[in-house]
């Protein structure tokens, strides 16, 4: 299934894209899609319901695809082919970092370049939303609490990020530096992770162009790492690191101004398109 929330921000109700793209109104059947909705009991009892039973609903905005999201959770430096480009050695074990939660966005919404930014950049990433708390779960039942995938949009700010002190999270949890979505596509259509053909262009210029197998840590050692550590819940998002192609890592470095246009997308996850606007 494809599930989605539409609507303007604050109020999007639940929806699911059929097999025909019509989008199909789920708020008699669930409240919003997250938490117990997107359990797997949640998600069979929607998958139950005939698309066509449901209200039609008007294309509009298209809201972040999933609510309620206690923890935005990143993993850096998770690609062998980015490490290399941004000069950095791929890490022994996973980099996790968090992105404020306030930082979520839809898909196709405005994304503001902050205050004293000169060196916004792009990462498109694959997001991994998830469905029932794990906690000290094995690599081998990870995908078990997964509900589902997503584009993820990883917007960082590098000058924040790298070189003022402290954590990366300043970097990474500007206001709309999160898109997620358009769709939270249920693992079940999804039926390897780890093989996904992941893009993004600027100006429709293509900058990345590479794919989830040369990610360094794949999806269950990623999930089943962060149990160890810290319980996921339902509705928490992970993002799983950006493949070789950002400004950063290009010489010279390339950043995104006022104005620009990304889009950006993934094999079988839906597509994104954001423009760039300084907030004043």
């Amino acid at each position: 299934m494809k599930l989605m929330r539409v609507g303007e921000a604050g109020r999007e109700k639940p929806a699911l894209l059929d097999a025909d793209g019509k989008i199909r109104d789920l708020s008699g059947h669930v409240a919003d899609i997250g938490g117990e909705a997107i359990s797997p009991a949640g998600l069979a009892k929607i998958a139950a319901i005939d698309p066509n039973s449901l209200p039609e609903l008007a294309p509009g905005r298209i809201g972040a695809c999933v609510a309620g999201t206690g923890k935005f959770i990143c993993i850096g430096l998770n690609f062998s082919d980015h490490a290399a480009e941004t000069g950095a050695t791929v890490p022994p074990e996973p980099v996790i970092f968090m992105k404020a939660t306030s930082a979520i966005t839809g898909p196709n919404d405005t994304v503001l370049i902050p205050r004293g930014s000169e060196k916004t950049d792009w990462e498109v990433e694959l997001g991994v939303v998830i469905g029932k708390t794990a906690k000290y779960v094995g690599e081998a039942d990870a995908l078990d609490y997964v509900a589902g995938y997503c584009v993820s949009h990883d917007v960082s700010e590098r000058a924040f990020q790298t070189e003022r002190a402290g954590q990366w999270t300043k970097g990474k949890s500007c206001d709309t530096f999160g898109p997620i979505g358009p769709w939270l596509v249920t693992k079940d259509e999804i039926a390897d992770p780890q093989n996904l053909g992941m893009w993004l262009k600027v100006n429709g210029q293509t900058m990345q162009n590479g794919s989830s197998r040369t990610m360094v840590y794949g999806v269950a050692h990623i999930v089943s790492y962060l149990s160890q550590f810290m319980s996921l819940h339902p509705g928490d998002v992970i993002s799983t690191g950006t493949p070789p192609g950002v400004g950063m890592g290009m010489k010279p470095p390339r950043y995104l101004r006022d104005g620009d246009v990304v889009e950006l997308g993934i094999e079988g996850l839906g597509s994104q398109k954001q423009s760039f606007v300084a907030d004043r």
